[in-house]
């Protein structure tokens, strides 16, 4: 009861805030019985005992012993400060413990005058590939064809059911399992790329997208928000301060248009997958020559001046090919968890 109250007047002072700063701001709902998933003790009222392995039981005031299995250990110097138990939408409960750990200092970041153009990349993300690094490789789309025609099959099923029966109820489990796998395959994807990323360059630069305003154009607004890539720039920012990497955001107005090599802008549909410069004559993939404006953006973002532009035949990525670019596949994401050849 103590952190409900506590969330409802961190609440009111966050719209009171905003209120203040010009606003418009709406009211608290109510929120009944039923809709409310969670509770969280803080301080005390829990005691974790019968540790064994990846299985303990949880002691919890007002409700007893519940036995939990860990998604990993805790570890031995950490105490637990807070505990939070949640039912998700497919009716199972989560634990999740908030620690407290004796405070470690991240890796540094290299000094930006010491950094290497070699050890710096420019990051597109496209359309055909996931994202079109400067060097060259390119991720490809993770295939969610199999889940999306099973997400269709459990959905129909559900319009069958009468609203609010057992049946209905036990149907919904059903569909918020296969969004849950979705999005959980979406995060392990991300997490090994950005991983990927950081342990293996000093500075990553990335454009800095309006996912809000694309989802609202029309045309292939679910396979944006499949990508999440809102998500996997806040991810990649993280893993860059998790690892000492720098974390770069630059305007992504014009990379794909302009030329990387003279910096002429050329008009050019989606179904147009080459960039080849009227006026220079430099001919590359379409995303390749994007990565390189990002790349050339963020060096002068951080004082480093211009990249050399890496010229490469007109080709769509896939597979290896004689100028030394390389595909890789979701699926080899998924599996390995590494990019490398």
């Amino acid at each position: 009861m103590q952190k409900t109250v506590e969330r409802f007047y961190d609440n009111l002072s966050n719209l009171s805030d905003k209120k203040e700063k010009g606003y418009k701001v709406g009211e608290l709902r109510w929120k009944s019985p039923r809709e409310y998933q969670s509770m969280t003790y803080s301080q005390s009222g829990f005691e974790l005992k019968n540790t064994s392995g990846r299985t303990a039981t949880l002691w919890l005031s007002k409700i007893g012993d519940i036995p939990i299995r860990y998604h990993r250990e805790i570890p031995d110097n950490a105490t637990i400060k807070e505990v939070t138990l949640k039912k998700e939408t497919t009716g199972e409960w989560y634990v999740t413990f908030g620690l407290e750990l004796e405070e470690t200092a991240p890796p540094e970041k290299p000094d930006v005058d010491d950094l290497d153009v070699e050890d710096c990349v420019g990051i597109d993300i496209g359309i055909q590939n996931y994202i079109y690094t400067s060097d060259g490789d390119s991720v490809d789309w993770l295939d969610l064809t199999d889940e999306y025609d099973r997400l269709r099959r459990e959905q129909r099923s559900l319009s069958r059911k009468e609203h609010g029966s057992n049946n209905w109820e036990k149907q919904r489990r059903e569909v918020a399992k296969v969004k849950r796998r979705i999005k959980r395959k979406v995060e392990d994807f991300q997490h090994k790329l950005t991983t990927w990323l950081g342990k293996t360059y000093d500075a990553v630069f990335v454009e800095d997208l309006n996912v809000s305003g694309m989802l609202q154009q029309r045309g292939n607004a679910r396979n944006k928000q499949d990508a999440a890539w809102r998500g996997f720039i806040e991810m990649l920012e993280y893993k860059g301060d998790l690892y000492g990497t720098h974390v770069v955001q630059v305007n992504p107005a014009g990379t794909t248009k302009e030329c990387a090599e003279c910096g002429v802008e050329t008009e050019k549909p989606l179904w147009v997958r080459e960039h080849s410069c009227p006026s220079c004559g430099f001919e590359a993939d379409r995303d390749a020559n994007a990565s390189y404006n990002v790349l050339a953006r963020g060096l002068q973002e951080l004082g480093l001046g211009q990249a050399e532009s890496t010229p490469v035949e007109t080709a769509t990525a896939v597979g290896t090919d004689g100028a030394g670019s390389s595909s890789v596949p979701a699926s080899r994401v998924i599996e390995t968890g590494s990019l490398g050849a």
